[in-house]
């Protein structure tokens, strides 16, 4: 989580310096493989030099970033789940729970799906 440190004291809301060092430190914990990293000023996780998944913080919400393929392949779970997607990111409102399932989802599909992806962002 030394990686993400800077980034987190940033986030000028305690309440959302909270949630994202929750978030960031339950993936750190549940996927102990992928490797935490920032890049253009995001936190992000990497199996083998391609990208897994990101996050950054707006006003209102986490935003969570799986790929456009992430999005497509969980777009019906992620509406069912409550959230609000654009074609890039799933957005987890600061006032409600997160829903970790629903990201540890995400995480493996691209875990696996990217298995042998040899770029850092799919083609």
């Amino acid at each position: 989580m030394e990686v993400f440190a800077a980034y987190l004291e940033s986030i000028d809301n305690p309440q959302h310096r909270a949630r994202t060092e929750e978030v960031l430190d339950w993936v750190t914990k549940e996927f102990p493989t992928l490797m935490p990293v920032m890049k253009w000023n995001q936190p992000m996780f990497t199996d083998h030099g391609t990208y897994i998944i990101g996050f950054s913080t707006a006003k209102h919400h986490l935003a969570v970033a799986p790929e456009k393929a992430g999005i497509i392949h969980f777009s019906v779970e992620i509406v069912q789940a409550g959230y609000e997607h654009s074609q890039q990111l799933v957005r987890f409102l600061w006032d409600r729970p997160v829903d970790f399932s629903l990201l540890k989802k995400m995480i493996e599909y691209n875990i696996s799906d990217k298995a042998d992806c040899s770029t850092f962002w799919r083609k």
